[in-house]
C-alpha cells in the first residue's frame, strides 16, 4: 500500500505523524499558497524525504490543474501519501487549517467589541491591506500566466465578461471561455511533463469521489430552492465557490463576494476587514470562509455557520484531488488538457483584475490618504518583499493614526 516515492529507509508513516507535522506548518506557514508550497518542499521533500523532487513537482502540477486551494490540496495529497490513505489526508488538512480558522472565527465573534476611532481606523486599514494584497497577486500572476498576446487577450475578455455579466454567472462564463480559448490559442505552448505518481487510492474510490463532487454540486441547490432551508443554501454557496476557484486562494474573493455580499448576508465593510485580517494569519486563505460563516447575518452563523462554511469551501477541492490521484498520470500527458488550463489560468487573472476594482478598490480606497497607504502596502509586498503579516500590522496601525488625525 505504500507509495513508490517513499525513500527506502522512510516507510509509510501514520496519521498521527502527519497531523503533528502539518500542525507545525499550519502555525508557521505565512505568505499565501505559493509560499506554502515552498514550506512544504523544505519540510517534507528536503528534510523529511516523504516524496522526491520530481514527484513533488508533479503533485503541485496536479493541484494547480484542478479547481480549489492548491496548497491545501497539495498538503492533503501528501497526507494521503504519507498516512497511507484518506485518514492521513484528513489529518494533514485538519492540522494545516485549524490554526488560522480559529483565529479568524475568534475575530469574527469579537468584532462587535472593536468600537471607537482607533478600532474603526484599524479595521479600515485591514480593508486597505486587501487592496494591496490582491494587486500584488494580480501583478505576480499576470507575469507568469499571461506572458503573451493570446493569454493577455483571454484575460481582457474575462474582465469584460465578469464586468458586464456580473455575479457568479459571469465568473463561470469567464472560466469556460478561458478553457475554450486555451484549446484554440494555446496548444503550441504545451510541454511534456516528467516524473511519475503513485498513491494508495484505488480507481474505484477515485471514481466515487468524483461522482460525489458532481452530486454535491447539483443536489443541494435543488433542495435549497425547494425548501428554502438556509443551512443547505449556506453549504451550497460556499461549496460552489470552492468548486470554481482556479489559480489560488485570492481568486476566491470575487466568488465569495458574489455569494455572501450580493445577497446581503455579510456587509461589504465586514467582508473586506476579514479578508484583510486573513492575510496576517498562517495557513490557507480559504479559512476566510470560517470568518464569513461566523459573522453573517442569517442563521446558521457563529460557530455552526463557521464550521459549515469551512467544510463546504474545502470539500470540492479535496474530493477532486482524491478522485483524480489514480488517473492523473494518463490525464496530464494530454496536450488538450495542458492547453485548456493555460487558457483557464489567463481567465483567472482577468477575474481577479475585475475584483480588484469592485468590490475591493471601490469599497476601501475612499480618499487620497487611502491611495497612499495602499501604494505603500503594495511596494512593501513587491519591492521590499515584506511578509504579508508585516503589511497587515503597518496598514492597520496607519489606518488608526489617520483616523485620529
Amino acid at each position: 500500500m505504500g507509495s513508490e516515492h517513499a525513500t527506502p529507509d522512510k516507510p509509510a508513516g501514520s496519521a498521527t505523524e502527519v497531523f503533528v507535522t502539518f500542525l507545525k506548518l499550519g502555525l508557521t506557514s505565512f505568505g499565501g499558497p505559493i509560499a506554502h508550497l515552498g514550506y512544504f518542499r523544505d519540510e517534507l521533500v528536503t528534510r523529511r524525504c516523504w516524496i522526491d523532487e520530481a514527484a513533488y513537482g508533479d503533485l503541485v502540477a496536479l493541484c494547480q490543474f484542478l479547481p480549489g486551494p492548491a496548497s491545501s490540496q497539495t498538503g492533503f495529497a501528501l497526507g494521503v501519501l504519507r498516512g497511507n490513505g484518506l485518514l492521513g489526508g484528513l489529518a494533514a488538512w485538519t492540522a494545516f487549517t485549524l490554526p488560522s480558522a480559529i483565529i479568524l472565527v475568534a475575530f469574527a465573534l469579537g468584532a462587535a467589541a472593536f468600537t471607537g476611532p482607533i478600532a474603526e481606523g484599524a479595521l479600515h486599514g485591514l480593508k486597505l491591506v486587501a487592496v494591496a494584497v490582491v494587486a500584488q497577486a494580480i501583478w505576480g500572476m499576470a507575469k507568469s500566466l499571461t506572458p503573451d498576446r493570446e493569454r493577455a487577450g483571454i484575460a481582457l475578455a474575462a474582465v469584460a465578461m465578469v464586468t458586464f455579466a456580473g455575479g457568479s454567472l459571469g465568473q463561470i462564463g469567464a472560466i469556460a471561455l478561458g478553457a475554450v480559448a486555451g484549446l484554440w490559442l494555446c496548444r503550441t505552448q504545451t510541454t511534456a511533463p516528467v516524473g511519475h505518481l503513485s498513491f494508495p487510492v484505488s480507481r474505484r474510490r477515485g471514481a466515487w469521489a468524483l461522482a460525489l463532487v458532481a452530486t454535491l454540486f447539483v443536489v443541494p441547490p435543488l433542495i435549497g430552492q425547494a425548501t428554502g432551508y438556509q443551512t443547505i443554501t449556506l453549504f451550497n454557496a460556499f461549496y460552489r465557490a470552492g468548486a470554481l476557484v482556479f489559480g489560488g486562494g485570492h481568486v476566491v474573493l470575487p466568488l465569495l463576494q458574489a455569494e455572501v455580499v450580493t445577497p446581503g448576508w455579510v456587509g461589504s465593510e465586514a467582508f473586506l476587514a476579514g479578508y484583510g485580517l486573513a492575510q496576517a494569519v498562517p495557513g490557507p486563505l480559504f479559512t476566510f470562509a470560517a470568518y464569513l460563516g461566523a459573522v453573517m447575518g442569517p442563521a446558521p452563523n457563529g460557530l455552526i455557520g463557521a464550521a459549515i462554511a469551512l467544510v463546504a469551501i474545502f470539500l470540492p477541492g479535496l474530493l477532486l484531488v482524491y478522485g483524480t490521484l489514480p488517473f492523473w498520470d494518463a490525464l496530464r500527458l494530454r496536450p488538450s488538457a495542458q492547453a485548456a488550463m493555460r487558457g483557464t489560468n489567463a481567465a483567472v487573472v482577468g477575474i481577479l483584475s475585475a475584483a480588484l476594482y469592485s468590490p475591493v478598490w471601490t469599497s476601501a480606497v475612499l480618499s487620497p490618504r487611502d491611495f497612499v497607504l495602499v501604494l505603500a502596502g503594495f511596494l512593501l509586498l513587491t519591492v521590499w518583499k515584506a511578509p504579508p503579516w508585516i503589511v497587515v500590522v503597518v496598514l492597520a496601525a496607519a489606518g488608526a493614526v489617520v483616523k485620529l488625525l
